[in-house]
């Protein structure tokens, strides 16, 4: 049996499809910050990211075709208005691709994990290779120019210990107990994903072009600022530092790069991609208070989601993923 020729299966169908509708929207954000940014160093960076997508581009469409599945539009040139002011530094520019990064790690894992045929697993694992090559050049670069933002420090204890009381999930009351270094990881982790996302809420709600748009964005970035502070008095209590906002790395231009589509689409993807991060934060809380607090925000998130999609259908710019096929319809036209 050929393990190239097996046909794919609904799980490698969807995985090639958000690859590239993903993919399609991030490349033309790249190419926007391609084009205005002045950094040598950041600016080469970009230019293989954009070499690199384009390379896998081409291999999704050739692996969808081959199957008869209409490749999605996703995001195009139409999409970037070119000549567009300067809305971000190029600092910010660079954190961008190092957070897209790590989503798209994320990504490719999960499709490499749901891939069975052979020529996707090597595909997916280039991908993975792809992006692990970007991660260490982001953080490298990071670095270099004082930016990269490092979790909180821990000083080692003298020995292992067990965990002797049940007062260990307490969050409430009595006098609780420190966060743990597995519990650091999600709110750590959550807190520069949601940092990145009010960052864009408030660029995208500058430039565009509709009041319903403009309201939504305005609505994400409380949201998340809300998120933020949560998760900052948490850690302040513990006097732990938490990562610096973005913000001011926005410029005051109202001179828009996108589309609304892509715009609305993009922080829609990021609440999406949220849920997994509070989801993984939930699963490893171990205090009452953190699990609570990350309740709290996935049924915000959701609430939050519901509106953007009624939203994008609205206004036809959400794409449909392939469907299952309707039985009953099809028994009806026999």
């Amino acid at each position: 049996m050929d393990k190239n020729k097996l046909k794919l299966t609904s799980s490698e169908v969807g995985t090639l499809w958000g690859e590239y509708v993903n993919g399609t929207m991030t490349d033309v954000v790249n190419r926007y910050m391609l084009s205005i940014i002045e950094d040598e160093s950041i600016k080469n960076i970009f230019e293989d990211a954009i070499k690199t997508f384009a390379k896998q581009k081409k291999q999704l469409v050739t692996f969808m075709e081959n199957e008869g599945f209409p490749v999605p539009i996703g995001f195009t040139e139409s999409d970037l208005n070119k000549g567009a002011e300067r809305l971000f530094t190029d600092i910010f520019c660079l954190h961008y691709l190092h957070i897209m990064t790590l989503h798209g790690l994320l990504g490719h894992t999960t499709s490499l994990s749901v891939s069975v045929r052979k020529d996707l697993r090597d595909f997916y694992d280039s991908c993975d290779n792809d992006g692990k090559i970007m991660y260490h050049k982001t953080i490298e670069l990071l670095l270099e120019k004082g930016h990269f933002q490092r979790d909180p420090l821990f000083y080692p204890a003298k020995n292992p210990e067990f965990i002797s009381s049940q007062d260990f999930t307490d969050g409430f009351f009595g006098k609780g107990r420190r966060l743990t270094a597995t519990e650091i990881i999600s709110i750590s982790f959550n807190l520069k994903k949601s940092i990145m996302t009010k960052t864009l809420s408030i660029a995208f709600s500058q430039v565009t072009q509709t009041k319903e748009a403009r309201k939504f964005l305005e609505d994400s970035e409380k949201t998340t600022d809300g998120q933020i502070q949560t998760l900052a008095k948490i850690m302040h209590k513990d006097n732990l530092p938490v990562p610096m906002s973005w913000e001011t790395e926005v410029t005051t231009s109202t001179d828009s790069p996108f589309s609304d589509k892509l715009m609305l689409y993009h922080i829609g993807f990021l609440f999406q991609a949220g849920q997994v991060y509070h989801g993984t934060g939930l699963a490893s809380a171990m205090r009452t208070d953190l699990a609570t607090t990350y309740e709290s925000i996935i049924l915000k998130n959701l609430t939050v989601t519901k509106k953007w999609f009624n939203i994008m259908v609205q206004n036809k710019w959400l794409e449909q993923p392939p469907l299952a096929p309707n039985r009953k319809e099809i028994a009806k036209e026999v």
